[in-house]
């Protein structure tokens, strides 16, 4: 499973990259927070004591590792829910003091965002990155990143 904690919560994003959405349970990440980034639409999930992070699993994540650039590590999380899960963990020290905020992202930048996800999402689809839909991928296989736009990510 994949907890997601920013845009790919959006079914908007989530169609435009995978053409469906896929099935999907609400979650929440104790430990975690989704930290606002520097000159980013959408935020990093950042470790913090005192945080749990709101968001949801999916039970894959197909073309996910060729989405996600090199500043996100996969790395195994424990959701409260104490399902096993997989995260996009910020890696670079963009991370604000404060969190993101998903209703600002759905209001302001949701539409123009999945727009540029559905262009790209044929490029990604080709990489040949494995589909992680089965139990227990690990992060085997992890890509370095796409080539993105810087505010789609």
């Amino acid at each position: 499973m994949l907890f997601c904690y920013g845009a790919l919560q959006f079914d908007a994003v989530l169609h435009s990259l995978l053409s469906r959405v896929p099935e999907r349970h609400p979650d929440s990440a104790p430990g975690w927070r989704p930290a606002a980034l520097a000159g980013r639409q959408y935020p990093g999930l950042v470790s913090a004591a005192d945080a749990v992070a709101p968001g949801l699993l999916l039970t894959e994540w197909g073309i996910f590792d060729a989405f996600e650039d090199t500043l996100y590590d996969l790395r195994e999380v424990t959701p409260a829910s104490g399902r096993r899960a997989w995260a996009y963990i910020q890696t670079e020290d963009e991370a604000r003091p404060h969190d993101g905020d998903a209703a600002l992202f759905e209001t302001e930048h949701l539409a123009q965002y999945a727009t540029r996800c559905g262009r790209i999402a044929p490029a990604l689809a080709a990489s040949g990155m494995p589909n992680h839909g089965a139990p227990g991928p690990g992060p085997q296989g992890r890509a370095t990143g796409a080539a993105l736009p810087a505010d789609c990510g």
